[in-house]
């Protein structure tokens, strides 16, 4: 079962050193209220997905230092703590759904104690505020059935069901960026969870941008390049579907006179309500097959026209 959750703390002597690297002045050990988190671990979340134990390891480094907030919100005045340690832990006598070992990582961070955040250290140690959620970026989506990264390759496998008995889930692994932590209500980890972004690599090609899209269950990251590029994109999307269905507008009313003309006896309501749920494809085949020139079979017996003898026929023997 995940439980990234704050845990009550204590403020170690050697704490202090580690905390007073990200302050501007020396903090005393009176000053701070210190916190331990459960950031994150390798078991399957609420969106099919876990992180790698390389994952964790990698992203052990990248949270040293980074700040804690409130639902996410890149407001400076949510910010409320910082981390000032991270390690990875296993976790005796716990193993994943997939039945590998459990670990977490696991961080240490303070606060000030203040006014404004008195209430916010009461909650904490009255366990009401404990559940967090961690934002970062991963370079690789891994399925866990066939090992396609799902970010650069398709895959046929859909997250959450099972194929010979294997649940489908997605491994997250690459740590590239760590960015916050949360306290939230409901995450996405059984009881805490994670807010995961893919950085798409600069030099992505269209084609390739638009498949991580859809393959990619969390967020995705663009640089403003890359935004701009799919922005110009659908505009070109829009101008061709605005054409396209004036072709079809023009096109159902030609295959509707055809209609008319060739079976007259058909209602003209009748006749409109088959070709307004034709495709393109469809009507330019019935128009082809509607303007089609019939020809008339002649008899076997038919007379031949005389007239149609040669000038010098009198020299037949």
């Amino acid at each position: 079962m995940n439980k990234n959750t704050v845990e009550k703390g204590f403020c170690e002597e050697k704490d202090i050193e580690k905390i007073n690297r990200y302050s501007r002045r020396e903090l005393s050990e009176d000053e701070v209220y210190v916190f331990n988190v459960r950031l994150c671990d390798n078991e399957v979340d609420r969106d099919f997905e876990c992180f790698s134990l390389s994952a964790l390891n990698g992203l052990s480094a990248l949270f040293e230092g980074k700040t804690g907030i409130f639902d996410h919100s890149m407001k400076s005045s949510d910010q409320k703590a910082r981390i000032f340690e991270t390690f990875v832990e296993k976790q005796e006598g716990e193993r994943t759904a997939y039945g590998d070992d459990f670990y977490a990582l696991k961080a240490k961070a303070y606060m000030l104690k203040c006014d404004e955040n008195k209430a916010l250290i009461d909650e904490i140690d009255a366990g009401i505020k404990k559940e967090v959620s961690v934002s970062c970026s991963m370079d690789e989506c891994r399925c866990s059935i066939c090992s396609k990264d799902k970010k650069r390759a398709r895959c046929e496998h859909i997250a959450g069901k099972e194929y010979g008995g294997k649940l489908c889930y997605s491994i997250l692994d690459g740590a590239k960026d760590a960015y916050e932590f949360s306290f939230v209500a409901v995450p996405a980890q059984r009881e805490a969870g994670v807010t995961k972004a893919f950085k798409i690599e600069e030099d992505f090609s269209m084609e390739e941008i638009l498949k991580t899209i859809k393959t990619c269950a969390g967020a995705v990251e663009l640089s403003e390049k890359q935004a701009n590029s799919i922005s110009s994109y659908i505009e070109d999307l829009e101008e061709k579907a605005k054409l396209s269905e004036e072709y079809r507008g023009e096109l159902s009313k030609e295959v509707t006179k055809l209609f008319s003309l060739k079976f007259p006896e058909l209602e003209r309501g009748l006749i409109n309500s088959v070709v307004s749920v034709m495709t393109i494809s469809e009507l330019k085949g019935f128009k082809s097959g509607l303007t089609k020139t019939e020809k008339t079979p002649q008899p076997q017996l038919m007379k031949k026209n005389e007239n149609n003898k040669k000038e010098n026929s009198f020299f037949k023997i």
